[in-house]
């Protein structure tokens, strides 16, 4: 993002009260939309959401919803985020110097925990993808490390065995790495995969969303994706966990190591929480660190059934923060902003299906 764009992106912060964290995200970084009239979204982390919304109420009240406004302010505003919601509250159609906005304020200790942890899988899938960091006073860019090699984990344990099955040898200095089952895709599938992450189990893919979202995402910021996943990628080719071909564009193929040993590793980078969930039904077993620290290691039979549990602990975190989300932007940005707001989500649902 060139410096006169980034300006211009950091200057509405200008209107609002401080923030910690804030990022853009969506259809304004992709590097082929000159469309001006495209709403920007933004995500603001605040360290107390109530007294953040009670100084914006006084800055910009016309954000709001006059129904909240009038009949409990920053403490109602709050309260329904955190209540009905996932903690994040939401002012769209936001107008000012001639652009839309759309902004999504977030306690900063639950914006951490839900990198961490997942346990919503809400803002942490957002950071899955592509974003441009305008403030991060916490260093949020490096605690999004864990979030996304635990998506690259989780992406490469969900890629189907469909693609071409290959065996091959791979030499490298005093040692020889033989991976007897492995499959083959590209850096494309990969992408798409950590992208719909986040979507499965989301009502509104069901009417509300274009249902090629997540191709028109991976290829419309790819190189992005690209740089922010290459370190882990490299970080999982020289534990010889993927295999890369030469060629340096969207179409290289990469070799995943499909092993009991792989897909254990897979499951140890993925997040506490939806670890624990996955104990439940596959059990769980105790081993002790190097640390000489008890720890609980999910019980992995194969490869296969690790993937079904991991999917439906994700669909089920996604589906009840989409419909939690749901409601309570229903209730916090009023009647007639939501239903424009619904109306053009499913006016682009409808054009991806005719």
């Amino acid at each position: 993002m060139d410096d006169e764009k980034r300006a211009h992106l950091l200057s509405f912060l200008k209107v609002i009260p401080p923030v910690d964290f804030c990022c853009v995200y969506g259809s304004v970084l992709h590097t082929t939309n000159h469309d001006k009239s495209t709403m920007v979204d933004y995500i603001l982390g605040v360290s107390d959401p109530l007294q953040w919304h009670s100084e914006n109420l006084k800055m910009n009240a016309d954000h709001y919803a006059s129904w909240m406004v009038l009949l409990g302010g920053a403490k109602l505003v709050t309260e329904v985020a955190d209540k009905i919601g996932v903690g994040v509250h939401f002012n769209p159609f936001v107008t000012w110097n001639n652009k839309m906005f759309k902004y999504g304020v977030v306690r900063m200790h639950d914006l951490v925990q839900d990198i961490l942890n997942w346990e919503r899988l809400y803002l942490s899938g957002r950071l899955q993808k592509p974003v441009n960091m305008l403030v991060d006073n916490l260093d949020i860019k490096d605690v999004n490390s864990v979030n996304l090699r635990a998506a690259v984990s989780a992406a490469l344990l969900l890629l189907p065995p469909k693609f071409t099955e290959v065996c091959f040898l791979a030499i490298r200095p005093l040692r020889i790495t033989i991976f007897v089952i492995s499959f083959v895709f590209m850096q494309e599938d990969l992408y798409a995969k950590i992208c719909s992450l986040s979507y499965m189990g989301d009502l509104r893919m069901f009417f509300a969303e274009d249902r090629n979202k997540v191709k028109k995402i991976v290829q419309g910021q790819f190189d992005l994706f690209q740089s922010m996943y290459k370190p882990f990628l490299e970080e999982y080719e020289g534990k010889d966990l993927l295999r890369f071909s030469s060629s340096e564009n969207q179409h290289a193929n990469i070799y995943q190591d499909c092993g009991l040993p792989v897909a254990r590793s897979h499951v140890s980078f993925l997040p506490p929480a939806i670890r624990s969930l996955m104990g439940i039904r596959l059990g769980r077993k105790k081993v002790t660190s190097e640390s000489v620290q008890a720890l609980h290691e999910v019980v992995i039979g194969s490869r296969e059934e690790a993937t079904k549990r991991m999917q439906k602990v994700l669909r089920r975190t996604v589906m009840v923060s989409s419909a939690r989300q749901a409601v309570s932007g229903l209730l916090t940005v009023g009647g007639v902003k939501a239903a424009r707001y619904l109306t053009n989500k499913m006016q682009k649902a409808w054009r991806s299906w005719t």
